[in-house]
């Protein structure tokens, strides 16, 4: 299978290509505080299967954000961390952060709240 060229128009639409969707920034924040290791992420959120983590993960991985370090253990030990060309993310994603945070505590309607994992409230998993 050959892989379509991707036009874009302007840089944020390459950089939300490579960061949106529904648990992207979510692993990215995770593994920014530590959480790095596969369990641990599934744990830190119980709504995503195992089978949409994998494939984020990859994605992730393949668009050189984040770089995938295999231990020569048994049981195999698998851990994620930002590359150095991910690690240019991790100020715009704290920004982006704390702007939704500031924008949840404006919204009129008080539908919108921002109630992060436990494991980001402790800096540890529960």
């Amino acid at each position: 299978m050959t892989q379509r060229e991707k036009k874009f128009h302007i840089g944020i639409e390459v950089t939300l290509n490579v960061i949106s969707g529904k648990w992207k920034p979510l692993i990215l924040c995770l593994i920014g505080v530590g959480i790095n290791r596969n369990g641990r992420l599934l744990r830190a959120i119980p709504e995503i299967s195992q089978k949409v983590l994998t494939e984020q993960l990859t994605q992730l991985v393949n668009d050189d954000v984040l770089v995938k370090h295999v231990f020569a253990e048994t049981p195999p030990r698998v851990e994620y961390a930002f590359s150095p060309h991910g690690e240019s993310l991790r100020p715009l994603l704290l920004g982006l952060c704390d702007w939704g945070e500031r924008h949840a505590e404006t919204c009129d309607n008080h539908l919108t709240t921002v109630q992060p994992p436990a494991a980001l409230l402790n800096g540890k998993e529960k």
